[in-house]
């Protein structure tokens, strides 16, 4: 299997969104989102040896059933599957273009999926406090530390 055989793409194109879809379209764009991410890294972990090819071939099958099952699940909904890659602005689109991406590589105007593989590649750590209160009465206090790595630790 080469990387050729897991391109990170956006998925194909069907019918127009349809009012009545409800959050599917945002579930769906987050369930698309993190099998990009995943397909990702699984083509970080072939390109470095990290995989055996038994493991890369699950690895491959189940993207392609989870991609599936998205389109699938965009038909019932009448949800067109391009709608699932949001533009935020300046900030640019959530995913790749079909081909714009491929792990390692860098873009001109990175995605949120790059940006995010790129920091699962490196790693990161992010720390807080959230208070939760209601009629300025705080009622639920919580400290966050949070370790972000696709890397064993």
């Amino acid at each position: 299997m080469t990387a050729s055989d897991l391109p990170i793409q956006a998925i194909a194109t069907s019918p127009k969104a349809s009012k009545d879809a409800g959050l599917a379209p945002l579930l769906l764009t987050i369930v698309e989102l993190v099998r990009q991410l995943m397909e990702a890294q699984v083509i970080r972990r072939m390109e470095t040896g990290g995989l055996s090819d038994e493991d890369l071939e699950r690895a491959a099958e189940s993207l392609r059933k989870l991609e599936e099952q998205v389109i699938e699940i965009c038909g019932i909904f009448e949800i067109d599957p391009a709608d699932l890659n949001i533009d935020l602005g300046e900030v640019g689109t959530l995913l790749p273009k079909a081909g714009g991406y491929y792990p390692g590589e860098s873009t001109a105007h990175p995605t949120i999926l790059e940006l995010l593989d790129r920091l699962l590649n490196t790693g990161v750590v992010l720390q807080g406090n959230v208070d939760l209160g209601l009629a300025n009465i705080d009622l639920i206090h919580a400290k966050l530390q949070l370790v972000l790595t696709a890397k064993p630790i």
